[in-house]
């Protein structure tokens, strides 16, 4: 009888391994390292975000129980212990590096255009214990991370994060991120940096954002009233060329100006280094920024990083970035398939069977009974 594979085998199969391998060459990962590889480690942390655990000895307790099955994985069980000691001292910088990769390759399939290429920047914070005393910052009587996520909403994937303490700024991160030519990036008033905005501007990108109530346009010129009652006004000028403390302006370049009647009834003022698209156009563009809302809120209910199996920055970040793979790897494992078109079904589905030996396309039917052979003896009973 052919052999069928586990959904976790499958699953994981969307991992580009080789570049993994290359990756702990280059950090030396498996350096002095016996028995318990990175590459049993990932696949230990994926089990978790995939199977919903939510402790070292669930995991544990997890593998063991399919202990005959990770031969084919090419995995071992592993000691929660082991996993603690992996988590807290293996180099970071293997997993956030394969989620760079991965994140790029994924938004290259799904992009039909450059000029369609959109990104939603972002932050959101992540609760942390109170054992993560030491590198976490304390803010309103909580220790938390801040998680900085460019978004892609045409691809519903994330294509790049940076975790730092909820102190941090969020322009900051921003400024250390590459900004990808003729793309367009859409941001909120966490953003308002001209030096910045003049980065993507000189890159031939687009951005969207927002104006604060003290900035105007200076020589702004009218343009033809648009068609849609939500488009209040459209207008083309400059920043003042003078900031506070007599600083000169780095951007230089004209900008455009859109008030915007929003659903509930409050008008927002946008801006835009677009002089030519429709007002419409570069108001729904703003209004794609809730999309990065809810994949935050999809992560947090669906994967593990509100329980965090180590306190240590190290382990919090791996398992952050561990998260995240697993995004990945979900979406392109359900792109592969036509029967399940909502991810959420598709998670809880590869959730409830993930070691089960079935077709991963296949997860809403019933399991296939064994063929049976016309020469196989049957057993009579009396």
């Amino acid at each position: 009888m052919r052999h069928q594979n586990s959904v976790f085998h499958q699953i994981q199969k969307h991992v580009p391994w080789q570049v993994f391998e290359g990756l702990v060459d280059k950090y030396k990962g498996d350096h002095r390292v016996r028995r318990f590889s990175m590459k049993d480690q990932l696949l230990a942390l994926l089990f978790a975000q995939l199977s919903g655990a939510q402790s070292l000895r669930e995991i544990e307790a997890g593998l063991s129980s399919h202990r005959n099955q990770l031969y084919h994985l090419g995995a071992h069980g592993v000691a929660r212990s082991t996993l603690a000691d992996a988590n807290a001292t293996r180099p970071a910088g293997v997993f956030a590096d394969l989620f760079s990769h991965m994140a790029a390759a994924a938004s290259r399939r799904t992009r039909r255009h450059i000029r369609d290429a959109v990104g939603l920047l972002d932050a959101t914070r992540v609760a942390l214990s109170s054992m993560s005393d030491g590198w976490a910052d304390m803010v309103s009587g909580r220790r938390a991370a801040k998680l900085h996520v460019a978004y892609d909403p045409n691809g519903d994937i994330p294509m790049a994060m940076t975790m730092t303490g909820q102190r941090t700024n969020d322009i900051v991160p921003a400024k250390a991120m590459p900004i990808e030519p003729g793309m367009t990036y859409v941001f909120d008033l966490a953003y308002y940096d001209f030096a910045w905005w003049a980065a993507p501007d000189r890159a031939g990108c687009r951005f969207v954002t927002r104006l604060k109530t003290n900035t105007h346009l200076q020589a702004a010129t009218e343009q033809p009233p648009s068609e849609s009652d939500h488009i209040l006004c459209d207008r083309i000028g400059l920043l003042a060329q003078r900031m506070a403390r007599s600083r000169r302006n780095p951007f230089s370049e004209p900008l455009r100006e859109i008030a915007v009647r929003i659903d509930t009834g409050r008008t927002i003022r946008l801006v835009t280094n677009d002089l030519d698209a429709p007002a419409e156009e570069i108001a729904e563009l703003y209004k794609q920024r809730w999309q990065i809302e809810l994949f935050f809120k999809w992560v947090k209910q669906n994967l593990r990083i509100r329980h965090f199996f180590g306190a240590s920055e190290n382990a919090v970040r791996i398992q952050t970035y561990v998260a995240l793979i697993a995004y990945l790897v979900l979406r392109m494992a359900q792109a592969c398939q036509s029967a399940i078109t909502q991810p959420l079904t598709f998670t809880r589905l590869v959730r409830l069977n993930l070691m089960h030996k079935r077709r991963s396309d296949q997860l809403l039917k019933p399991p296939t009974q064994p063929s049976k052979s016309p020469n196989q003896m049957v057993l009579m009973w009396d």
